[in-house]
């Protein structure tokens, strides 16, 4: 808003704007953009590899001189990128290393760890597949569940250290039966150096911890190099890097998704209070980049809330690059009524979605597209972040059109299995006759006559 000396967030009026360009526009801002890099970015990329290589180009070379050197590319990137000098012995953070961390660890941090993890094995315990069996006329058929056996965690440490990933991606994948996981975080202060960090996953029992981050560490996952064996689904959020490497991987190993910057759109009403909506906007903006975009359809709501957000930023630690969020990647988007907002919002398919108003139930039911969905003014994203139990790796950029959040259930296989005797494939052997002499498919139709019709077989 102009009017706003110290804070330019974009403002879509349905009433007198093109929605429909508003709309696109505001969708190119967030979707994910590979080849978008800073001056900086581009000036260490020509350090570390000689040219002006894309995002993408970066990743490509990395993975493939990974999967070819193996862990001689891994320890040459770590060094170059990370800046951090890495032999074979210290990659892997040791066990008495992990067990210091967790004797050194601020005894409440520990105290939230256990309540947030007991609470999270609560809710995905409730969500767990389990085997379905149907009867049949001479038979059954069954599908069954059964835990991946090894996959990779990837933890952030760029700007800050982050034991909740560990607690979001793991005990998910825990509760689904996951035997090995081989957790990854940055050599950085706020990765694998991070006593916090390193005193959650000796909490939670993670035992296997390498000093990696970014592609050099999903590519190593993937493939698998010497002293890191291969896993088969690599989950969890990193920085552009590791989103494009995840999507180079893909097919070799299972991934999660292939994550933006976290986004939340916040619909208000007369109920809800500008000082709650403020940090709520503020929550995500000051990730960093973070999407915020607020609904309503009452003018003097939104305005008051907008007043609210600019008077907030300078209480914030992180509230100038919480304010370049905004102005980059954040909107204020007035509808004509309750109805539109909702629609509005189904086309963002927002990775979270907070209805602080006062029919928020009734107006989730009116939306199909989001990746979790906070209700009431007493709900903030904080909340499900940290300590309620879904798990907070959720899918952004509209992928919420198709994806879902994080779950023990994305730890599973399912297979299904038949079993029939003699009258129970008699049953259906007409059926499958009939189709396979239209595909033309002889010998599938003779699997089944030579079992069920007399003097054969």
């Amino acid at each position: 808003m102009s009017n706003q000396p110290s804070l330019n967030l974009p403002w879509i009026d349905s009433r007198r704007d093109d929605l429909g360009a508003a709309m696109d526009g505001l969708r190119r801002r967030l979707s994910p953009v590979g080849d978008v890099v800073s001056q900086e970015g581009r000036r260490r990329t020509i350090e570390i590899f000689g040219e002006p290589l894309t995002p993408q180009q970066v990743v490509e070379r990395i993975c493939r001189d990974v999967a070819e050197r193996g862990l001689a590319a891994v320890l040459d990137y770590s060094a170059r990128i990370d800046r951090a000098e890495l032999s074979p012995e210290s990659i892997r953070v040791t066990p008495d290393e992990l067990a210091a961390a967790h004797r050194r660890a601020d005894p409440a941090l520990l105290a939230a760890v256990r309540s947030v993890a007991g609470r999270i094995r609560e809710f995905q315990q409730a969500i767990l597949h389990h085997d379905v069996r149907v009867e049949r006329p001479g038979g059954y058929l069954r599908q069954r569940y059964r835990p991946l056996r090894r996959v990779g965690l990837c933890v952030p440490g760029g700007a800050a250290a982050y034991p909740s990933s560990v607690l979001m991606t793991a005990v998910p994948a825990q509760v689904a039966g996951v035997e090995q996981l081989a957790l990854v975080a940055p050599p950085t202060a706020f990765g694998s150096y991070n006593t916090d960090l390193l005193a959650t996953c000796h909490e939670l029992g993670i035992d296997e911890v390498y000093r990696l981050g970014g592609a050099q560490a999903v590519a190593a996952l993937a493939y698998g190099v010497e002293g890191v064996p291969r896993v088969d689904k690599i989950v969890g959020p990193g920085n552009l890097f590791v989103a494009l490497a995840k999507r180079h991987v893909y097919g070799e190993v299972d991934i999660d998704s292939i994550a933006g910057p976290s986004e939340v759109v916040v619909i208000v009403d007369r109920s809800t209070r500008a000082e709650f909506t403020a940090y709520d906007v503020l929550a995500q903006a000051e990730h960093a980049p973070g999407a915020s975009i607020l609904i309503g359809w009452d003018e003097e709501v939104l305005r008051a809330a907008v007043a609210e957000i600019a008077r907030r930023l300078a209480q914030l630690e992180r509230g100038e690059l919480a304010r370049q969020s905004l102005e980059e990647f954040g909107a204020v988007i007035l509808a004509r009524n309750a109805e539109e907002a909702c629609r509005l919002t189904d086309e963002i398919a927002p990775e979270h979605l907070h209805i602080a108003t006062e029919n928020a139930e009734a107006l989730a039911e009116r939306i199909d597209h989001a990746g979790a969905i906070f209700l009431g003014n007493y709900t903030p994203v904080a909340l499900g972040d940290y300590a309620a139990g879904p798990s907070h790796v959720l899918p952004t950029s509209g992928t919420a059109r198709f994806a879902s959040g994080l779950s023990c259930n994305d730890f599973l296989r399912t297979n299904s299995m038949l079993h029939f005797d003699r009258a129970g494939l008699a049953h259906m052997a007409q059926d499958v006759e009939v189709l396979a002499t239209k595909e033309g498919l002889t010998a599938h139709r003779a699997s089944v006559r030579v079992r069920v019709r007399k003097g054969e077989g």
